[in-house]
């Protein structure tokens, strides 16, 4: 029961970080414009994520444009995409496995095979939370060091945005969903089959000077 649990937990944290990396891999919020200029007049906000860039005017009207070419991108966001876009195919990957492997299914007639096929499952969920970490740290570093670049105006300067808050927590929840999974599964060793022997039944013959017992084991 307590493994069943544990399993259960597992797919929910790990299933939440898959959409969480689904929501980052969306959101054209990964870099916000800074407005830190002191004569600066905000009449319009710039967001840049992996597939468009946006620009939200002081009206409410957004106007979004996909970009024309993936190699005229940022080093950053170039990885950040190729990052995510395999951390999201791994974690589909693992709900696989874990689906197949679960303990309430009965996709595979070897119950032994299934502890291993969830223990796929954990470290798959973990290898998609560590891409989609290094992807969204690797953005943030750039962000930092483009902010405090002197060189840099000030109307070029980004912030965080939201997408990458949402990469943190799904990274966070994947992994931790796959450590759960990949805990739940401890090995146990098969018990040995019963051996069922041949039973042979007592025979007794009657001879014709006396009752003669013969057992055959």
């Amino acid at each position: 029961m307590a493994s069943a649990g544990l399993e259960i937990l597992g797919m929910i944290l790990s299933v939440a970080g898959w959409l969480g990396a689904m929501v980052a891999c969306c959101l054209p919020m990964w870099r916000v414009a800074a407005y830190v200029g002191q004569n600066i007049v905000i009449t319009q906000v710039v967001w840049e994520g992996l597939w468009m860039s946006c620009v939200v005017q002081s009206t409410g009207q957004m106007h979004c444009q996909i970009y024309d070419s993936m190699l005229a991108l940022p080093s950053d966001l170039q990885a950040a995409r190729a990052l995510v876009v395999i951390a999201v195919f791994i974690g589909v990957v693992a709900m696989t496995l874990a689906v197949a492997g679960a303990k309430c299914t009965n996709c595979t007639s070897d119950v032994s095979s299934k502890p291993r096929i969830m223990l796929g499952a954990g470290a798959a969920f973990g290898s998609s939370g560590l891409l989609l970490l290094v992807a969204v740290c690797w953005s943030a570093y750039t962000i930092v060091l483009d902010f405090h670049d002197p060189l840099l105006q000030d109307t070029q300067k980004r912030e965080f945005g939201n997408s990458l808050y949402f990469g943190w927590g799904a990274s966070c929840l994947l992994i931790l969903g796959g450590a759960i999974l990949s805990c739940s599964c401890r090995s146990r060793a098969p018990k040995d089959p019963v051996s069922i022997g041949a039973q042979y039944s007592t025979v007794k013959s009657v001879a014709a000077n006396g009752y003669c017992r013969r057992d055959y084991v």
